[in-house]
């Protein structure tokens, strides 16, 4: 500011250095705060629409507003710091008392507006900072209007006074400054808004007063606020002018979107004074057969083949139930198609069902002037789980061209229709007759149809009856696979035996699972039984007339391998139950030392697990991981390691599948001075708890940790809206496992180990910063669609800790079982080491090698355990090159600390890898100690002395005949064969072709050992 000892040339050489922030963008929250008691919360709808009545920064030629008295305010040209032309009125008389200098701008035109914003800049001298302390000094000024329908001031009209002149505010600076001695530095602007209103007239003047001050005007913005036309619950609102007073709200009504209806009373807005749209009542919804758009400001209708039956946005089109069909668009409703039906008590989201198929095996057993029918069940039911049967009975006398209805003298027990049971009792039929019965299947929807229910037909004849049931049958020998039975002739033959049925079956499937054998003698052998299992067994017997009853069951039980003598047999049960209980109490008392050293080691865990946020590794700088879960607040780790991302970035288009706590989808990432990529969504189900969220939460802090290209990258996450998500860059082909099953065959060894190169390199990255996977498996590895693999799935290490001792980890997280993949000490101490993580790896690469087959097969987690226990080792996958099977067996090795480290596995596969040659060979090396475990062969494999017992012992025994038929009845010869002989024996179930296979492989590598022993 100017000194008032300064002389004239210093006063207009100080000036204008005071507008070197005229054109600064500044925006500041208005100083008017509403507080309406019954509103409930501002709606994030638009931005308020803000339309500039006055902005001097635009003016570059003279402004010409009217100044009062002469000497006073003065308009002066500067430049500013983008060295462009701009115009500033300054007053500075200080040194004079009683000053009454009035600046009036022109008339300004409202435009309609009711309430009227005045935003300044300006810049106060420091009264203290003159040469001579000047008691009239100020450091504030006064702002004033004075409404008018037309421009009509003049020099002297409105007067200069408070009256004609509404005061709307004195304004004093925030920040003044002393007299500036530098040239081009920096001076304190003040930013001040204000407003006045209700106006009532056309426009209005601006008038400011200055009573002593020395200060620059740089800029005035005069502008008022708008609510823009926004589209909410599904309601339309136009462009609103705000009210005239501060606290003012202007009620809109809404109109619903096409498509959508009222829900109760209109829907309304109200729009505040700052230009927000603020929540009312009402609001509209989507009509039947329409859902919201995902901006939900749109209903619209349902695609052909959906449909969406109550009104409300929060339901979406559903996928036509099974058996139904919806042609148009915005159906409510999808109609079952011909031949499928819906009861009366079934809704419209039920799936439309049919009627059953006919009965199957349909047959009767004669008993003089009685038949009992039988039959099972039909193979189709409709898609019900109801059926129920109907008996229509006809006789056909002879000389008679056709059948008629029976006499109501024939009785059925226990009822003719509606029959849940597979079986009928016909008495009372006249002898010398033929009857036909049709025995019908029927179902809750049968009736709803034109169709004829289907059924099954039986004739009989009365003319001669059938032989009576076997009185009882004997067993004559039995052994692992077969039992031999014996039984008398029938009673009452009445005719000659023709043959005889054996029908058998297992007790516990039951006898919907019979079979059955015929015989011309009264003995039989059944054959391929399962050892130590329990059959029932009936016999009838068949003559001209036809078949008679089935005798009554009798159950023989095969033998156990090895079995000697009844007294072996007795003592079993006493055995087992005293191993068992014995067994029992071995594993309570291994569990409550488990628990000890469980609970021994979290003491130090929360001294262990955090680790500083600036620990380095040989200097290298190298951050460690930070387990989220150490914090007292979780949203301290969000923060950290994470970024926020706007929701208005996320564009969800359709959901690919189900995680532990909601759905997991595809969409779009559009963030700002970014190209719009492809994403994946986790989101969080909206009745999540908290302990959910924090969960849910955790594995983003963690991720957020890692940046790696065989690592997935987290793009951010959405907390501040609801639902809350978890952004991830998006792979094509999903989960390694399943795209291995996928392409069976489809990938070349070099390609394979490409794959397995990036997934060490990812987990190398891992254990540099102290992070333990847990659970490293193909599931939790996703590839992209350039085939680079990368590791995720990190929530496992949460879940273990929370339940030390679920050492199988089942249930926790769906159901999934690890035992599989997880190392020995990690299973039996809860000891996780990126050694244990080398173990994982191993079995990760058996299952490439394999294109994604089950480790260990079939075999339950127990057995598992026992034959790790007893160093026995996944063999070799068909055609997997021996370096690489090495390589797993070092993985596998008991000792943690002789594994190798993830970057001596990437130079081992980095060797392969520069020589393919390498990758020819296959087998596994004679010299390796490690002994390769047998798909479901008991450990003793070397006492297996023929090749049918080897069949039984991988389960296998039903081949016993095509191995026996081709010669393969040597172990030497066997070891020889390939999957074309396999194949060629007549062996096509692919599993069971692949079972034999790695079988053989084993027993090559035994038989290669013994060799070796023996040399």
């Amino acid at each position: 500011m100017v000194d008032p000892g300064d002389t004239p040339e210093v006063a207009h050489a100080t000036f204008p250095g005071w507008s070197l922030f005229m054109c600064i963008n500044f925006s500041q929250a208005l100083s008017d705060i509403m507080s309406i008691l019954y509103i409930l919360c501002i709606l994030p709808l638009a931005a308020p629409l803000e339309e500039i009545l006055l902005d001097t920064t635009t003016e570059t030629s003279e402004i010409g507003w009217v100044t009062y008295p002469d000497g006073g305010w003065d308009e002066v040209s500067v430049l500013d710091d983008k060295k462009q032309l701009i115009r500033t009125y300054e007053v500075c008389n200080v040194n004079q008392p009683n000053q009454n200098n009035w600046l009036r701008t022109h008339f300004i035109d409202a435009h309609g507006a009711l309430r009227v914003y005045v935003r300044l800049h300006f810049s106060v001298r420091d009264c203290g900072s003159l040469r001579a302390i000047v008691s009239s000094c100020k450091e504030t000024f006064t702002l004033y209007y004075h409404a008018a329908d037309r421009d009509n001031a003049t020099l002297s009209s409105p007067e200069w006074r408070e009256g004609p002149w509404v005061k709307v505010d004195t304004i004093a600076a925030d920040e003044s400054f002393s007299k500036v001695d530098i040239p081009g530095k920096m001076l304190q602007v003040n930013i001040k808004t204000r407003s006045f209103g209700p106006l009532r007239q056309r426009g209005f003047y601006l008038a400011f007063q200055d009573s002593g001050a020395c200060l620059s005007l740089m800029a005035v913005h005069v502008f008022f606020y708008k609510c823009p036309a926004v589209v909410k619950s599904f309601a339309s609102f136009p462009e609103t002018y705000t009210g005239g007073e501060s606290a003012a709200l202007v009620e809109v009504p809404g109109v619903c979107v096409v498509n959508a209806k009222e829900m109760g009373s209109l829907v309304k807005l109200h729009c505040n004074s700052e230009g927000e749209w603020m929540v009312s009542i009402g609001g509209c919804t989507c009509q039947a057969g329409h859902e919201s758009n995902e901006e939900r400001t749109a209903c619209k209708a349902c695609a052909s083949g959906t449909y969406k039956m109550p009104a409300g946005d929060s339901s979406k089109c559903e996928p036509c139930p099974r058996h139904s069909y919806a042609p148009n668009i915005a159906s409510t409703v999808c109609n079952c198609q011909d031949g499928f039906y819906r009861t009366t008590s079934e809704s419209p989201k039920d799936p439309c069902t049919g009627p059953p198929s006919a009965p199957r095996n349909a047959n009767y057993e004669l008993h003089g002037s009685s038949v009992m029918l039988t039959w099972q069940l039909p193979k189709y039911l409709g898609g019900r789980k109801e059926v129920f049967f109907n008996v229509i009975c006809k006789m056909c006398p002879s000389g008679v061209s056709a059948c008629i209805r029976c006499s109501d003298a024939i009785q059925f027990e226990p009822r003719q229709v509606g029959l849940s049971e597979t079986r009928v009792l016909v008495s009372n039929l006249l002898t010398r007759v033929l009857y036909t019965f049709e025995i019908q299947a029927v179902n809750e929807v049968t009736e709803l149809g034109d169709e004829y229910p289907q059924f099954a037909m039986v004739n009989v004849s009365t003319s001669q009856s059938a032989p009576s049931a076997v009185p009882m049958i004997h067993q004559v020998s039995h052994n692992t696979n077969s039992i031999t039975l014996s039984w008398p002739q029938p009673d009452e033959p009445n005719g000659v035996i023709l043959d005889y049925e054996l029908r058998y079956f297992d007790k516990v499937e039951g006898e919907d699972f019979s079979m059955s054998q015929t015989s011309e003698t009264n003995m039989a052998t059944i054959h391929s039984l399962n050892p130590d299992t329990i059959y029932a067994f009936q016999v009838r017997a068949r003559s001209e007339v036809g078949f008679g009853p089935y005798s009554g069951k009798v159950y023989f039980q095969t033998t156990l391998e090895g079995e000697k003598s009844e007294l072996a047999q007795d003592s079993l049960p006493l055995i087992v139950g005293s191993t068992l209980g014995g067994l029992a109490f071995l594993l309570i008392f291994a569990l409550l030392i488990l628990a000890i050293i469980y609970k021994s080691r979290r003491r130090e865990t929360a001294y262990t697990d955090r680790l500083q946020h600036y620990i380095t590794t040989r200097g290298l700088g190298v951050k460690y991981y930070i387990d989220p879960s150490t914090y007292d607040d979780p949203n301290e780790a969000l923060r950290e390691f994470t970024t926020e991302i706007d929701v208005s970035f996320v564009k969800i288009e359709e959901v690919i599948g189900a995680g532990e706590f909601g759905e997991v989808c595809c969409g779009q990432l559009s963030l700002p001075a970014r190209r719009e990529c492809t994403v994946a969504i986790k989101t969080l189900k909206c009745d999540h708890t908290d302990m959910q969220r924090r969960a849910f939460l955790s594995e983003a802090s963690i991720m957020g940790q890692f940046d790696h290209p065989n690592v997935i990258h987290l793009e951010g996450v959405v907390t501040k809206s609801r639902p809350v998500m978890i952004v991830t860059e998006f792979m094509e082909n999903g989960s390694l496992d399943s795209f291995l099953r996928q392409n069976e065959g489809g990938f070349s060894v070099i390609q394979l180990v490409g794959m397995l190169r990036g997934i060490a390199s990812g987990m190398r990255f891992l254990s540099d910063k102290n992070y333990v996977h847990r659970d490293l498996a193909a599931r939790n590895i996703l590839v992209n669609s350039n085939l680079v693999c990368k590791v995720s799935d990190f929530g496992l290490s949460r879940f273990l800790e929370d339940d030390a001792s679920n050492l199988t980890y089942a249930g926790t997280l769906g159901g999934k079982m690890t035992i599989r993949w997880t190392a020995p000490e990690a299973i039996q101490y809860h000891k996780f080491t990126t050694a244990s993580d080398v173990w994982s790896y191993g079995i990760l690469m058996w299952e490439v090698m394999s294109f994604g087959e089950r480790p260990y097969w079939d075999m339950s987690n127990q057995e598992v355990l026992d034959v790790l226990d007893q160093d026995y080792r996944l063999p070799p996958p068909h055609d997997c090159p021996s370096a690489l099977h090495l390589l797993m067996l070092d993985c596998w090795l008991k000792d943690r600390v002789q594994r190798p480290k993830f970057e001596q596995i990437i130079s081992s596969l980095d060797k392969l890898i520069r020589n393919p040659a390498s990758l020819k060979t296959v087998g596994v090396s004679s010299s390796r100690p490690s002994q390769p475990l047998l798909s479901n062969c008991p450990p003793d494999f070397p006492l297996l002395s023929t090749a049918h017992d080897w069949l039984d012992a991988i389960k296998m025994g039903q081949y016993k005949a095509n191995f026996d038929n081709a010669g393969y009845t040597s172990f030497d010869v066997i070891s020889r064969m390939t999957l074309e002989d396999i194949k060629q024996i007549g062996i096509s179930l692919v599993g069971h072709q692949k079972k034999i296979l790695n079988s053989i492989q084993l027993m090559r590598v035994h038989l290669n050992q013994q060799e070796s022993v023996e040399v």
